[in-house]
């Protein structure tokens, strides 16, 4: 009998079970136990900022995918279901909220892998008209063995129920030529990407941006690309630095904020 017609005779049992069986359709969906264990996203930004919806990614052991090596061997990995998950408002317009099943459930046993997502300017227009949104701060947070959906660097390990990220971020306006002008208004913060943490039994996890308005940092990159020269960065205290540097000195944001907050 051909294939087509196996899967003819098997459709009522492929609806049913929803497995392959010879070329049939794997659901691949998720459905997680309403009374199944939650981790708590909570995000607390300034008014001036906001947060993206939460990019989440789930692993499955039983619906594998394939992929090859260097040598074009196949090799067998974890399969993955991403999606994404609104933030709610609680009584704050400045914080945010939503809760994460740690098992998906479906046929294909989905368990929380990593969830990621970024703060950023709302409107930056306090820096002038036509000014776009420069990015802003990112969090990851890894609840398994996997890689995250985002290849970072500076893993941070953290044991317990709690994950609590308060960090510091900085207003910073970036004027670039490459295809034309373009302003745009950033946050500077601790990490050069993403703040990723490997957090395997956190259940509640905790993000607050404390942003620092009152410091702008800001950069003009080389109208032409030449060999030896380089962004130029001009701090809150006047000073001018251009170096290899692409991004601001956070360490010297962090002192210049400290000195004048000591002298008040």
């Amino acid at each position: 009998m051909s294939r087509e017609g196996l899967c003819l005779k098997v459709l009522l049992p492929c609806v049913a079970t929803v497995l392959s069986i010879s070329g049939c359709a794997k659901d691949y969906s998720m459905a997680p136990s309403p009374s199944g264990e939650q981790v708590k996203i909570a995000i607390k930004v300034p008014e001036e900022l906001e947060v993206t919806p939460l990019r989440v990614m789930y692993r499955s052991a039983i619906c594998e995918r394939v992929t090859h090596d260097g040598d074009g061997r196949p090799e067998k990995l974890e399969g993955y279901n991403s999606i994404d998950v609104k933030l709610s408002h609680q009584n704050n317009e400045s914080f945010y909220e939503a809760d994460l099943f740690v098992s998906g459930g479906g046929l294909c046993e989905w368990r929380l892998s990593n969830v990621l997502f970024e703060v950023s300017y709302r409107v930056p227009n306090r820096f002038g008209e036509n000014v776009g949104s420069g990015g802003g701060g990112g969090v990851i947070v890894i609840f398994d063995h996997n890689d995250p959906q985002l290849r970072t660097s500076g893993l941070m390990k953290v044991k317990g129920a709690d994950l609590t990220i308060i960090k510091d971020y900085y207003p910073w306006v970036k004027d670039s030529y490459s295809g034309g002008y373009i302003k745009r208004a950033g946050l500077a913060g601790e990490a050069r990407s993403y703040l990723t943490y490997e957090a395997r039994e956190a259940r509640s996890v905790y993000f607050e941006a404390v942003l620092h308005s009152d410091y702008v940092v800001s950069s003009t990159a080389p109208k032409k690309h030449k060999v030896g020269e380089f962004i130029t960065f001009k701090y809150p205290d006047g000073t001018v630095e251009s170096d290899r540097r692409s991004e601001p000195n956070f360490k010297k944001m962090q002192e210049i904020r400290l000195a004048a907050e000591a002298n008040k």
